[in-house]
């Protein structure tokens, strides 16, 4: 079974040190699904498509400064953060592991995510739902994303560590014949 990742009820949020504080943000999941294959963690696959642009840490000159070119994210070139499971390890739903590969900046390096599945329900609507988290830790200069600026004694202002975690919902996603419908019907209402 395949479901779709509920954009906006998920989120990806990040932690980096910013000298001896933190700084925190987030960015915006333009999509996500998940595929099980008869209900059997060890053979499901993930996919999770970021938007690099819509990076959020609450200051608009660091977040601009952040999407630019200048040992950044480099937006204009590499609008989107990628994530695709090569492998499911563990068959406890409440610790196991998503293997796969993370591609920044157009660089794509091997990450272990640390996840859980936090359970199955329905909406006050009726629609089944599912819910994971997941968190792992990448170094940003292993993306080649290495502005940084020297301080007193030998110490930079950024960390190099960066910790990543995932809150995920997720819906049936629909079959092919659903989504062309549902695209029909966009087409529909665009053209009126």
């Amino acid at each position: 079974m395949k479901w779709a990742f509920d954009v906006y009820h998920s989120s990806v949020t990040f932690t980096i040190r910013h000298m001896m504080s933190k700084v925190r943000g987030q960015m915006k999941i333009k999509e996500g699904w998940i595929e099980v294959d008869n209900d059997n963690l060890s053979t499901a696959k993930v996919g999770v498509v970021l938007d690099a642009a819509s990076i959020d840490t609450g200051v608009e000159m660091r977040d601009n400064h952040l999407r630019s070119a200048d040992g950044h994210f480099d937006v204009a070139n590499y609008p989107t953060i990628t994530f695709t499971s090569t492998r499911i390890e563990g068959k406890d739903p409440a610790n196991f592991k998503v293997i796969g590969d993370v591609t920044i900046h157009g660089i794509t390096k091997e990450v272990v995510l640390d996840a859980s599945f936090n359970g199955e329900g329905k909406d006050p609507w009726g629609n089944r739902r599912v819910s994971f988290d997941a968190q792992t830790k990448l170094n940003r200069k292993d993306y080649d994303l290495t502005w940084n600026q020297a301080l007193e004694a030998g110490a930079f202002i950024l960390g190099d560590e960066v910790k990543l975690e995932m809150g995920v919902e997720a819906v049936p996603a629909p079959t092919p014949a659903e989504a062309e419908k549902e695209i029909e019907a966009e087409v529909a209402l665009e053209s009126r």
